[in-house]
């Protein structure tokens, strides 16, 4: 193929995925009839669709059939993905939506942390993230417990796991929502909701990996200026132990640095 004629085919392709991806802004390449031009540029909504649907199942509940085409559409023809896996576009669209999507009348104030935590489930079930080693029937007191890092310990402004179609709320509340997202071993995924102690206390467990059970939690009763620390402690202790069952804490660490 001749320089020319190589400039010329890419320029052709330009012209092909620039009006798939925007069919009202970009015009149809010459020499392609337009209605096999719609064939294409259906497809490829309808894929963009399929895919956003299934990832993005409550966002899709809630929004008109109108806004969810024009969400689609633009996240289509405004974003460029960074990977080809069809895993990741979820991914890519929390980007689009924090990053690049300009605000319209029809958004829900939640749209971006209902993606999120939409994404978080997708990602807790399918991640191949490594386990490290444990001892599993260790003690979480006087061991180092180690988080699942299939657990994922999550602070938004609205409670997005009560969002649906009969749950729109237009203000958040005055607390924040403390969730953590996580799989058992099962391999099933599940959410808790959680107060701000425990959240405290998953973050350090993943922030501390050097402390024993019973260091942060002495540290917990000191933050809060407990009178009574024998209390948290013991709240505490129940509370890793459940976690502990439900496959978010997975043991102890069988090394220590």
């Amino acid at each position: 193929m001749s320089p020319d004629k190589g400039a010329g085919f890419q320029q052709q392709q330009r012209a092909f995925t620039a009006h798939i991806r925007d069919p009202a802004l970009a015009p149809c390449p010459d020499g392609i009839a337009p209605e096999r031009m719609a064939v294409y540029a259906e497809l490829f909504f309808n894929g963009m669709d399929d895919q956003l649907s299934a990832g993005f199942p409550v966002l899709r509940a809630i929004s008109s059939e109108d806004s969810w085409n024009a969400l689609v559409g633009d996240f289509f023809a405004r974003h460029r993905c960074s990977t080809p896996l069809f895993s990741e576009i979820g991914l890519e669209f929390l980007d689009y939506l924090e990053h690049e999507r300009e605000p319209h009348k029809d958004d829900c104030p939640f749209m971006l942390e209902l993606a999120h935590y939409e994404y978080v489930e997708l990602a807790v079930s399918i991640s191949d993230a490594e386990i490290p080693a444990h001892d599993p029937n260790g003690d979480l007191l006087a061991g180092h417990p180690i988080v699942s890092p299939t657990a994922w310990n999550l602070s938004y402004h609205y409670p997005v796991y009560r969002i649906g179609p009969d749950f729109l709320p237009r203000n958040p509340p005055a607390d924040p929502t403390h969730l953590v997202v996580y799989r058992d071993r099962h391999d099933e995924v599940h959410f808790l909701e959680i107060n701000p102690v425990t959240q405290r206390l998953l973050t350090l467990l993943k922030e501390s990996p050097a402390q024993s059970g019973l260091d942060l939690l002495n540290r917990i009763a000191d933050e809060l200026q407990h009178a009574q620390p024998e209390t948290v402690i013991h709240a505490g202790t129940r509370l890793l132990q459940e976690m502990h069952q439900r496959n978010i804490i997975l043991g102890t660490a069988t090394t220590q640095e």
